[in-house]
């Protein structure tokens, strides 16, 4: 006996097996060449100020955190967990940047109003990451990539940064501190100088003033440089993130003894 619908089965499989390979590439969003990271023959240049991509949330609690976002939707999505044995957050994340005037990191955030004091200390599992990378303590109006936000930062290789988005997508500003010794351990001599990684950072809101905090090798945290002025109105988003600022590849940061009061002079 026949079945002439056998052989519309077949049809439809091979139709599937040739677009298949098409719906999965138009899954994939294509990385542009302004998100690459900048090298000896690339040079990273902002985004067109009309590109943005809707930021993915999922509002599940993680330690201290209400909820987690991939703000800017970099094309691999992001994830967190924490420990509350060793009460540490992990967060993998890729993402281009965390600056310009637009975004793509992964965020663990609580909604808060008033003054406020977060710290930690971070570090990065993989040696051999980006060094741009960078953990942040933020401070954020809302989860859009282009949010006017504050923030402290600690990157791969160990610079330190303050730096605000003073207004809806608007090309950040910081000031930034690279900082180093000699006569240090890992040194190639004595007078070799040696880049220093922060133990910990912190960072404070009061009133409409944000101001960086450092503990270099565990001494007390100290406020580090000037304050700057920046008015975001509650409720807003509270929290720590990281990007990989390499678009299409993550990466991890682990965030340490968080420190997140809704006050100020509780940076610690």
């Amino acid at each position: 006996m026949q079945f002439p619908w056998l052989g519309c089965f077949k049809l439809i499989g091979i139709v599937l097996l040739c677009i298949a390979p098409l719906l999965l590439c138009a899954q994939t969003p294509t990385v542009p060449a302004w998100a690459q990271p900048g090298s000896a023959t690339h040079t990273q240049v902002a985004p067109p100020s009309d590109f943005h991509r809707e930021t993915k949330t999922v509002a599940e609690p993680a330690g201290i955190f209400e909820g987690r976002s991939d703000v800017g939707s970099a094309v691999l999505p992001g994830s967190a967990s924490y420990d509350s044995a060793s009460k540490q957050y992990t967060i993998h994340s890729a993402g281009y940047n965390i600056w310009y005037n637009r975004d793509e990191f992964h965020f663990l955030w609580k909604k808060m109003s008033g003054d406020v004091s977060l710290a930690a200390a971070v570090s990065f599992p993989d040696t051999n990451g980006y060094g741009d990378r960078k953990a942040v303590l933020m401070v954020r109006q809302s989860l859009d990539d282009d949010s006017k936000t504050a923030f402290a930062a600690i990157h791969g290789l160990g610079m330190i940064q303050l730096a605000q988005r003073p207004e809806k997508n608007a090309r950040v500003k910081d000031m930034e501190y690279r900082i180093g010794g000699r006569g240090r351990p890992g040194g190639e001599s004595p007078d070799s100088l040696v880049g220093v990684f922060a133990r910990r950072i912190g960072l404070q809101k009061r009133g409409n003033a944000f101001q960086l905090y450092v503990s270099l090798e565990g001494e007390r945290m100290h406020p580090f440089g000037s304050p700057i002025e920046l008015k975001i109105d509650g409720p807003f988003y509270v929290g720590i993130g990281f990007c990989s600022h390499l678009p299409d590849k993550s990466d991890t940061a682990v965030f340490s003894n968080v420190v997140v009061k809704n006050s100020s002079g509780k940076v610690r």
